[in-house]
């Protein structure tokens, strides 16, 4: 039994376009254009950037607290455009999986949930810029997009045109370093969404310890770093804490980091001890963290340069896909 040939294709290419959405969204993040657009879903009140002379100045009248930045706004409107077609992508395969549901082996349940999902992503799209880059939200919008990754990624592995379904289950004890791998590394990438929508990424600008060969400086202040919600009408753009809260929100990240690699890599040895299938997916684990950790100490030691800063977003995709992965490997087919 399994999905039918063209959901399990269109599911296998909008997983690929969502990681592009994914990485494109952290270029937008770290290149400080998410507000290159102060409106949405149009940018100064056009489908496109306005690039005539009188077309900047009429909106730099409308909207002038945000002058236009053409190139920022650029950035912004091609992330859209593309999250545009996942959203239409997804639509697609929502309505195709709904009309093969009596087909044995056909996931449409949670395709049909992707189409909530994917429509609540654009809702958080909207408040980022309208609320002006709020942490919250913006983190909430990550967590979003590696969510809608992972599960399109799921779905695409339950089509059962892939193999290697339920080959680790039963393995004794892989179940709860699964389990707990997951939480662990869904809970550091929120903390690394915290940290980059707080722009705390250098606020501890030494390695390995915080600042100035500290590891836990004085005045960190840990109280005001993690304050979830600070009203609206703010802008956030470039961050409204102080010193010492960034770094608390640092250091929490890079105790995180520590937890992460810890609790991976015993994961990383269950997979090994279960041989097989789990063998090569110990070595995916192994690499996708160690991976993830040298971008993150690189981008500390070089300053965050973009081109390591986008590599730790698309890292913390490709370690969710592996994770994803593996959990195929160790549930049998069901219904999805």
């Amino acid at each position: 039994m399994s999905a039918h040939p063209w959901f399990y294709r269109m599911s296998l290419f909008t997983t690929a376009v969502t990681l592009c959405v994914v990485v494109l969204g952290a270029w937008v993040r770290l290149t400080d254009a998410g507000l290159g657009c102060p409106d949405w879903p149009g940018c100064y009140g056009h489908l496109d950037v306005p690039n005539t002379s009188e077309a900047i100045a009429a909106a730099n009248a409308a909207f002038p607290d945000t002058p236009v930045d053409v190139g920022k706004g650029w950035r912004e409107m091609i992330h859209r455009y593309v999250a545009g077609v996942l959203g239409l992508l997804i639509g697609g395969l929502g309505i195709f999986a709904w009309r093969q549901r009596r087909r044995p082996g056909q996931p449409w349940k949670l395709p049909l949930f992707l189409v909530a999902l994917v429509t609540f992503q654009a809702t958080l799209g909207m408040w980022t810029v309208t609320w002006q880059l709020k942490p919250a939200v913006v983190t909430a919008h990550l967590l979003g997009g590696l969510a809608t990754l992972s599960l399109l990624w799921w779905v695409t592995l339950r089509s059962n045109h892939l193999p290697g379904a339920g080959v680790l289950a039963g393995k004794r004890g892989l179940s709860a370093l699964l389990a707990a791998g997951l939480v662990v590394a869904i809970a550091q990438i929120t903390l690394g969404g915290w940290t980059s929508t707080n722009y705390a990424a250098l606020a501890c600008n030494d390695f390995p310890a915080c600042s100035q060969g500290e590891y836990l400086p004085d005045n960190i202040d840990f109280a005001e770093g993690f304050v979830l919600w600070r009203g609206l009408g703010e802008n956030y753009e470039f961050g409204v804490l102080d010193h010492p809260a960034r770094m608390a929100i640092h250091f929490v990240h890079r105790v995180g980091a520590i937890v992460t690699t810890v609790v991976l890599g015993l994961l990383a040895w269950g997979l090994w001890r279960a041989g097989g299938v789990g063998r090569g997916a110990s070595l995916a684990v192994v690499g996708a963290l160690t991976l993830q950790v040298l971008i993150g100490i690189g981008n500390v030691i070089y300053n965050l340069p973009l081109t390591l800063a986008v590599a730790h977003n698309a890292g913390a995709a490709v370690l969710m896909l592996v994770l994803v992965t593996v959990t195929h490997f160790s549930r049998p087919l069901g219904r999805t």
